[in-house]
Parts: structure tokens; sequence; C-alpha cells
């Protein structure tokens, strides 16, 4: 759970550093006009973008980070499944249909 922390707070913050911006609005097109004027490295923006996907992925315990999840369950099984299913594993789910414009 800590690589998903890990990986996601990098991703944030290079984008912040190409970007200049928290906002998606201002994020994706300030993303497009310096990818379109060949202004950044597109290793480091590949970079970024890999290090949110790796984050978004291991918070939502997707394949092959999964392995975190049943370790991290500590009340009764009902609830806890309630709330793993229902609430943290579809956040990365969002976070990855969220930032698909990039």
């Amino acid at each position: 759970n800590r690589v998903g922390d890990f990986g996601l707070l990098l991703g944030i913050l290079g984008f912040y550093w190409i970007t200049g911006s928290l906002e998606f609005r201002d994020l994706f097109e300030i993303f497009n006009n310096v990818v379109y004027n060949n202004e950044v490295n597109f290793l480091f923006v590949t970079l970024c973008a890999f290090l949110l996907f790796a984050g978004a992925i291991a918070k939502s315990a997707q394949f092959p980070l999964h392995v975190w999840l049943p370790d991290a369950m500590e009340g009764p099984t009902p609830i806890s499944a309630l709330i793993h299913a229902a609430t943290m594993v579809a956040a990365g789910i969002f976070l990855v249909a969220r930032l698909f414009p990039l």
C-alpha cells in the first residue's frame, strides 16, 4: 500500500513540476500545449504517467499488487469486505478513469 502512496505522490509532483497546476482542467490544457511544443522530456512524462498508473493500481489492489489487501482487513469479514469493495478499491479505478485524457 505504501508503494501506491509513493507512486501517486511522485506522479502528482512530476506533473505539477511540468504544468505548475493541480487543477484537472488546467493540467490537461497546459500539458497538451507543452507536449505539442516539445518543451518537455518525453521520458519524464512517461515516467510520471507510469507512476500515477502504478499508484492507482496499487491502491485499488489490482492483480500484481493485490497481496496486501487480506492483511489489511482487521474488522469482521462482511464489514471489511464491504468497505474495501465499495470504497477503497473503486477509488483507484476512478483515478485511472479521471486521468484518461493524459
